[in-house]
C-alpha cells in the first residue's frame, strides 16, 4: 500500500479498502498506545463554521496525545468570516500549519480549501459527508463484533451525511449496509449507487428499505442520527412528522438479533430518534462509539501528517 501522507480526507469514496483498512488497524495500535511525539512541532489549523463537541475535543487532544499542537478557529475570528476567499485563506494557512480542517455546510467548500491548500485537509463534517465519524464508526463495529465480513449494519433514520460515509465505509469493508429511511429522506442517489458497485467487489452488500422493522431483522448493529440536523430547523414538523415510525425503541431493538448493539453518532435527542431505555441500555454502545472518534483520527492525524 502507498504512503497516506499527505493525503487529503474529504470522502471514503477517496479511499482504498486496503487503505480504510490500515487506518484501522492504526487506530487500533494507538488506542493501545496513546502518547507518542510522531507529530512534534507540528500544528493543526480546525476551522468550524458548525458548532462541534466531539470533533473539536478529539482533534485536539488527538494532536496533543501525538506531540503536536491545535488551533480551534471559528469563521468568525477569521477574515473568512469577513469575505476572504476561501483559495486565499487555504493559501495563506498553508504556509503556518501542516494540516487543515474545516467543519461548513457546503461539501464544495471542503473540496475548494482542499484545491488550493498545499497542506493536506480534513472534512470534519459537511452536508454530504463525515469520514472521520464513519471511521470511527467502523472501528468500533469491529471492536464490537470482530469482523465486518457477514455483519449486518441497519440505519434507522434520515439518508444524511452520516448516512452517506457509514454506508461508503461499511461497503468498503465488506460489511452488509441496510438503511431504512422515510419515503423522501433517502440517501443521495449517486453516493448509494457508488456504494453498491463498491459491496459488489468486496463481497458486502447495500439495500434501501422503507419499513425500519423489515430493515431490523437480523441485524448486528442498530444505528441512528438525530431527525433535524443543523440547518434544518425550519423542517422540523414534517420531519417530526414522518420520522416518529422509525424511532429506534426496545420494540424495534427486539427485532435484531438478541446480542445486537446501538449506535448513534450524538448529539442525541432522547425521546426523538432513540429512547432512554436504549441509549442508557446494556446494548448502547454510543460512548465507545464517541471515544473512538479520538483514536480513528489519530490514526488519520499521524499517517497524514507525519
Amino acid at each position: 500500500m502507498s504512503t497516506l501522507k499527505g493525503r487529503n480526507v474529504l470522502k471514503l469514496l477517496d479511499f482504498t479498502s486496503e487503505e480504510i483498512q490500515y487506518l484501522l488497524e492504526e487506530a487500533l495500535k494507538l488506542k493501545q498506545n496513546p502518547l507518542s511525539n510522531v507529530l512534534h512541532g507540528k500544528t493543526l489549523a480546525m476551522i468550524f463554521e458548525k458548532s462541534s463537541t466531539r470533533t473539536r475535543v478529539s482533534f485536539e487532544v488527538g494532536m496533543l496525545q501525538l506531540g503536536g499542537h491545535a488551533l480551534a478557529l471559528s469563521s468568525k475570528e477569521l477574515q473568512l468570516g469577513r469575505g476572504e476567499t476561501i483559495a486565499d485563506t487555504a493559501r495563506v494557512l498553508s504556509r503556518y500549519v501542516d494540516a487543515i480542517l474545516l467543519r461548513t455546510t457546503d461539501h464544495n467548500r471542503v473540496k475548494e480549501l482542499a484545491e488550493y491548500a498545499t497542506v493536506p485537509v480534513i472534512n470534519g463534517l459537511c452536508d454530504l459527508y463525515h469520514p472521520c465519524q464513519a471511521l470511527a464508526d467502523l472501528l468500533t463495529i469491529y471492536e464490537l463484533k470482530g469482523k465486518f465480513s457477514g455483519v449486518k449494519v441497519v440505519y434507522v433514520g434520515d439518508g444524511n451525511n452520516v448516512a452517506h460515509s457509514l454506508m461508503v465505509g461499511c461497503a468498503k469493508v465488506g460489511a452488509h449496509f441496510t438503511i431504512a429511511a422515510p419515503e423522501g429522506y433517502e440517501p443521495n442517489e449517486s453516493i448509494l449507487k457508488q456504494a453498491k458497485e463498491i459491496a459488489g467487489e468486496t463481497g458486502g452488500k447495500v439495500e434501501l428499505i422503507h419499513n425500519p422493522d423489515e430493515a431490523v431483522q437480523d441485524a448486528d448493529i442498530i444505528y441512528t442520527d438525530v431527525w433535524v440536523s443543523m440547518g434544518q430547523e425550519e423542517e422540523t414538523e414534517a420531519r417530526m412528522k414522518a420520522f416518529k415510525p422509525f424511532q429506534v425503541n426496545q420494540s424495534l431493538l427486539a427485532k435484531a438479533k438478541r446480542d445486537a448493539s446501538f449506535l448513534h453518532c450524538l448529539p442525541a435527542a432522547r425521546g426523538l430518534e432513540v429512547t432512554d431505555e436504549v441509549m442508557d441500555g446494556s446494548q448502547s454502545a454510543v460512548f465507545l462509539q464517541a471515544e473512538n472518534r479520538l483514536h480513528a483520527q489519530k490514526a488519520i492525524l499521524k499517517e497524514i501528517m507525519a
